[in-house]
């Protein structure tokens, strides 16, 4: 039988995840400083990620969240690109939440991470292992950085791999696009609509 990406969702076997979708990265601040970003992920982003949300946990399915936190109060424990870059999200402070109009469930595992990607700087893979998921659904922020990790990490590391383009952003449209087309091959590209269909048919 030959493999493909284009396949159902099977019972217990698929998470979806959600990359940074949290206050330190969708907030006041964030409508003044990235207005085309916030404008996106408001009028499309969220409402999709929250439609999948739905669709997951009426399937029985798994929703696993990852957020930018320091694991230490002085952030120590970061990686070396982020301490260049200057990010650095405070332990337990309001911006590592995830933002409430999609905030997890009950028993959702929720991840800190300190690095773009989310394999590297936490135990996902463990985790993933542990609960046999083999399908990966992904969303969140940004497209061009912690997506791209995720998707391709995720592929290296034997999982099949699924990005639901119209529930990620970046800084700009032309950015958003552009990663789409650059990590396309490592995963399915796959629409919300698509996904809750899978979903719906795996109930």
């Amino acid at each position: 039988m030959s493999l493909t990406r284009d396949r159902p969702i099977r019972k217990k076997r698929a998470a979806l995840l959600v990359i940074d979708v949290q206050n330190g990265t969708f907030g006041p601040k964030q409508a003044k400083e990235r207005p085309q970003f916030h404008a996106i992920a408001s009028a499309h982003v969220i409402p999709n990620i929250r439609r999948l949300l739905a669709a997951f946990r009426g399937a029985g399915l798994e929703v696993i969240y990852t957020v930018m936190e320091n694991l230490t109060d002085d952030g120590r424990d970061r990686s070396l690109d982020y301490k260049l870059s200057g990010i650095s999200i405070a332990k337990g402070s309001w911006e590592a939440k995830v933002v409430a109009d999609i905030a997890p469930a009950r028993d959702e595992i929720v991840l800190p991470k300190t690095s773009s990607s989310v394999f590297n700087s936490t135990n996902l893979d463990y985790l993933l292992r542990n609960i046999g998921i083999e399908d990966v659904f992904v969303a969140g922020f940004l497209t061009d950085q912690c997506i791209d990790h995720a998707v391709k990490d995720g592929a290296d590391l034997g999982y099949f791999m699924s990005c639901v383009h119209d529930a990620c952003a970046a800084e700009s449209e032309a950015r958003h696009a552009a990663a789409l087309e650059c990590f396309k091959g490592y995963c399915r590209m796959i629409s919300t609509d698509e996904v809750i269909r899978l979903a719906l048919a795996a109930q």
